[in-house]
């Protein structure tokens, strides 16, 4: 049984905070995503992270978004429902000196069902990596389809333990890439662009 000092780690892989590493709290469930998997996403994003408005649901550790931050990104939104885990965070964004970098405590799919319509802000990269056992990822993905949080073209990261279809995403999103790193798979969705004479109505 883990004390509720115990702590885990986390090393940012490239950019302006590499090699730095960080702490988080050794809760249950949270695993951040690994650093393989991690330098292939960004291998994947190259330039297009930089000057991004990048949004991390079910942050966790927040690796994905302070990741994101460290290679260029404009700003970084965290979301995660566990209080001390969301505080690790804060910490961890004054440490690098990443200030105004909102962290939202509470649980991913509600905070994207109760968004104000019209969004007002839009993200270009969103970072998706729910509890595997819940199996939330085809739910997460039609809400923040639905919450008008997404810029055209916008790219979206998918973590999970099953071989999911592109059939089981919102329509008009692609698969770009996808890959398998022991039991877990992880691929990059596209929001494709709509043409003003194309608009989809429910």
């Amino acid at each position: 049984m883990k004390s509720k000092t115990a702590t885990g780690n986390l090393r940012i892989i490239g950019g302006k905070w590499r090699s730095r590493k960080l702490d988080f709290p050794a809760v249950e469930q949270l695993r951040p995503t690994a650093n393989r998997v991690r330098e292939t996403l960004f291998n994947w994003l190259q330039e297009k992270v930089q000057f991004e408005d990048c949004l991390d649901l079910f942050a966790g550790s927040g690796a994905c978004g302070l990741e994101a931050l460290s290679r260029g990104a404009q700003r970084a939104t965290f979301v995660e429902q566990n209080r001390q885990v969301a505080d690790a965070i804060i910490a961890n964004l004054g440490l690098l000196g990443a200030t105004g970098m909102p962290v939202v405590c509470s649980d991913a799919i509600s905070w994207l069902k109760n968004q104000p319509r019209p969004g007002d802000r839009k993200f270009g990269i969103v970072f998706i990596d729910p509890p595997y056992a819940e199996q939330l990822e085809q739910e997460c993905c039609l809400a923040l389809e639905d919450s008008g949080l997404l810029k055209e073209g916008a790219l979206i990261y998918l973590e999970s333990e099953r071989n999911l279809q592109e059939n089981l995403f919102p329509a008009g999103w692609r698969m770009v890439r996808k890959k398998r790193a022991g039991a877990v798979y992880f691929m990059l969705m596209e929001r494709q662009q709509r043409s003003a004479g194309n608009s989809e109505t429910p």
